[in-house]
């Protein structure tokens, strides 16, 4: 298997995937967008929030509290909107110079309003980024009993961050989990304090060419800082974040690939990448994109010269990456099997077409 980092797998078209946070009142919201300010490798996220009063993003973040639309020092936008201006906001970050937009929803929002919007959006510059739930551990009994809804939002989850585990003891914070787990189903579970979680499990690094001398970025002021005071620079995290990356020079089997990212392997978060199905008529690159299990398809020439095969990275928590090797290596297609034409039905109903 190929080792590449997820940063070699290129896609043709670039969207801009939207990730939306959600969680009731006081389960981290606000530090986890911190973490994702402060620890975004030169990412330019886009931030939409229903409220800077309550969400109190860090001070050295934002110059004070606002109203609408401020400029951060590190190349980010944060943005104060209602609900019913949230689709109108998404537009006009699609026209900035952004990588990421993160739409935050107030603690007593409903989730399934902002999901629904953003999967039934006609904006081409976007895409699911997927719905984060985060959870009060100490809180999510007494949370859930005061209000059963926050049950369905766990269930639409495709992540959900188990965060204040500092909090409880072993025993609470595996029964709370496996709670969880019931609710959630096949979505990933992290377990973390304080909001952190790898970025790179919601968004991709960029790299930037930059020769010239420039002021630090304030995520690079604040690790230098950090590394001053006798920190060693590195945030520690134990959410289990893999990433695996699987190549194929043969074709892929359509309907079983199909049925892999239908029913993903437990904790398998995203899949990104591009796909050589090699059957006639049907030649073309297959871009794909999943969050949990919303899949997304493209079609896309191949270029001059490029050397056709599939290419995946897929990320999730605590997957069992062998495990995942071996049902990919099975995706690939048998030469004596009559795998024809109409089997690309089973990608063809994911293909958005542009």
């Amino acid at each position: 298997m190929d080792t590449r980092s997820s940063r070699e797998v290129r896609v043709a078209r670039r969207l801009i995937p939207v990730v939306l946070v959600a969680g009731f009142l006081g389960s981290g919201k606000t530090s986890l967008l911190n973490h994702l300010l402060r620890g975004h490798h030169g990412v330019r996220i886009g931030v939409i929030v229903n409220d800077f009063g309550s969400v109190g993003i860090d001070s050295m973040l934002v110059a004070g509290q606002v109203d609408s639309t401020v400029s951060l020092s590190n190349g980010c936008l944060c943005c104060a909107v209602d609900v019913e201006e949230t689709d109108a906001m998404l537009d006009r970050l699609t026209r900035a110079d952004i990588d990421v937009i993160v739409v935050e929803a107030s603690g007593l929002a409903e989730p399934r309003t902002l999901v629904r919007m953003i999967l039934g959006s006609e904006n081409p510059h976007i895409g699911y980024g997927g719905l984060v739930v985060l959870v009060d551990g100490a809180e999510f009994e007494v949370n859930r009993t005061r209000h059963p809804e926050l049950d369905l939002h766990v269930r639409m989850a495709d992540l959900v961050v188990l965060n204040k585990t500092d909090l409880l003891s072993v025993g609470e914070a595996d029964a709370v989990r496996n709670r969880i787990g019931g609710l959630a189903e096949r979505a990933p579970v992290l377990t973390t304090t304080h909001g952190r979680i790898d970025p790179r499990l919601l968004f991709d690094e960029v790299v930037r060419v930059d020769d010239e001398p420039r002021q630090l970025r304030l995520d690079e002021l604040l690790l230098e800082q950090e590394q001053c005071h006798g920190g060693d620079g590195h945030t520690h995290l134990h959410d289990g974040y893999r990433s695996i990356t699987f190549t194929s020079a043969a074709p892929m089997a359509p309907r079983a690939l199909a049925h892999f990212l239908e029913e993903p392997p437990s904790g398998l978060y995203r899949v990104k990448g591009f796909v050589y199905f090699g059957i006639e008529g049907h030649t073309e690159r297959y871009l794909v994109q999943t969050v949990g299990r919303h899949i997304r398809f493209d079609r896309a020439p191949w270029g001059c010269g490029v050397h056709r095969r599939t290419e995946l990275v897929l990320i999730g928590a605590d997957i069992d990456t062998g495990a995942i090797e071996r049902d990919l290596v099975r995706c690939v297609a048998d030469p004596s099997a009559d795998d024809g034409p109409e089997a690309m039905t089973a990608v063809h109903r994911y293909v958005v077409e542009s």
